[in-house]
């Protein structure tokens, strides 16, 4: 029973692993990358869709992206979508192609790109803590139950403790690289 409780708290602590590193994708660097852009939807016959289902995404160089939407018809769309994102970018028509240059990033930008980073791995570290509150949780409703002795639900609570940390200690790694990434000229 308790191996259950640890084996899930691993599997929901490496999915907010893996949704803050995805957050951090979408924070840029000021270099140019396709995954930029994979948060945007572009609505398509009455639907919202991801931007990459409705077009190809290249980088063109390091300050520039490409878009070039499947359908001639919807270019304007794609490009309206962009337009309207959270990004600040500002995408040029070129017939099929759209051009998207990334502006230089200022360092006072990049200083507020770090305090959005750490805010979002602050977040992740809330949510890693929630996670071993829960399974401490379970294996106190399981002690009660009288399905562990409390010596097991010790044990197990120590292992879910280690897990915490080691999950704790993986966010203060990502976000040491981010910041790094982000402080980059």
């Amino acid at each position: 029973m308790s191996e259950m409780i640890r084996l899930d708290a691993i599997e929901r602590m490496q999915k907010t692993i893996k949704a803050l590193k995805g957050e951090f994708v979408k924070i840029r660097t000021g270099r140019a990358h396709s995954s930029l852009l994979e948060h945007i939807t572009v609505p398509y016959y009455g639907t919202n869709v991801p931007i990459n289902q409705v077009a190809n995404v290249t980088v063109l160089d390091t300050r520039t992206l490409g878009v070039v939407p499947y359908e001639k018809n919807i270019v304007s769309i794609v490009e309206k979508s962009i337009r309207d994102s959270d990004l600040g970018l500002n995408p040029t028509n070129v017939g099929d192609l759209l051009r998207i240059p990334l502006p230089a990033m200022t360092e006072e930008r990049r200083r507020d790109l770090v305090k959005v980073v750490r805010n979002e791995a602050e977040s992740t570290r809330i949510a890693v803590r929630n996670i071993r509150r829960d399974a401490n949780h379970d294996l106190k409703a399981l002690m009660n139950d009288k399905d562990i002795s409390k010596d097991e639900e010790h044990h197990a609570g120590e292992v879910i403790q280690k897990l915490t940390n080691k999950f704790i200690a993986e966010v203060d790694t990502v976000l040491a690289d981010k910041e790094t990434e982000l402080m980059e000229v």
